[in-house]
């Protein structure tokens, strides 16, 4: 929903992640870019966490950008293979509803 920031002493919490960016300042002052995919900020004392899927680091946004699309855009074979399997249960299960319908 937007960005924020978390500054010391910050609240502990837990929040979900939509695909963006993230850019991060390390324990040494650098700076950090980096591309997600969905996934789950976790903070608590001192540690931030994340947890995703996909992520990619790059030194700019522009770099960022390139990696994202032909890396994040095109679905996977698994994530093909996901969304056909899922559609053949959605069939399955219009086909027996229709099924009941005309028994009763």
């Amino acid at each position: 929903n937007g960005s924020f920031a978390l500054l010391p002493r910050h609240i502990d919490f837990t929040a979900p992640l939509s695909a963006g960016v993230l850019t991060y300042v390390t324990r040494s002052g650098a700076e950090r870019i980096l591309g997600l995919d969905e996934g789950v900020l976790v903070k608590c004392a001192d540690d931030v966490r994340i947890s995703t899927r996909r992520a990619s680091l790059a030194p700019d946004l522009d770099q960022l950008r390139e990696h994202v699309r032909s890396e994040f855009e095109a679905p996977s074979s698994h994530t093909v293979a996901a969304r056909s399997a899922l559609a053949r249960l959605e069939l399955s299960l219009v086909r027996r509803f229709i099924e009941l319908e005309h028994q009763s």
